[in-house]
């Protein structure tokens, strides 16, 4: 039983920190202490934990938090280099799809690709709206 709440409490506490890192830039410290601290109060509410749970599981989110922090710029610097890397085997790609196609066959695909992109960035924005409905 003791393992399975401390299971839970460490899974809403990883849920909770994903969901801080991605709204950090947009919330100013009180509201995102203010958000956490609701958030220790639903969680105390929902698994009746005790006072001394509370301080443990404060604690540990303060770690992370702090691990977060630390790692922060290698982080982003491993995304910029990811992100590099993929535009360039993109671009890479579509140099040789042009090397084989005629203009009028490149102009093409690069319009149904765009078109395909349109509808797979639709299809997510849907997929968001229904998560947040479905999570309310």
């Amino acid at each position: 039983m003791r393992k399975l709440v401390l299971s839970v409490a460490l899974l809403a506490v990883g849920t909770f920190a994903m969901a801080q890192n991605q709204k950090m830039q947009k919330m100013d410290p009180a509201q995102m202490e203010q958000k956490r601290a609701d958030h220790m109060k639903q969680m105390q509410a929902e698994l009746n934990l005790s006072d001394a749970q509370v301080t443990k599981i404060k604690a540990l989110q303060d770690r992370r938090m702090a691990e977060r922090k630390k790692n922060a710029p290698q982080m982003q610097a491993e995304r910029k280099a990811k992100m590099e890397q993929m535009k360039a085997k993109r671009d890479q790609n579509n140099a040789e799809m042009k090397q084989i196609l005629t203009p009028e066959q490149y102009q093409k695909w690069e319009t149904s690709k765009k078109g395909k992109m349109q509808k797979r960035g639709q299809m997510m924005k849907s997929k968001k709206m229904d998560r947040m409905q479905n999570a309310k």
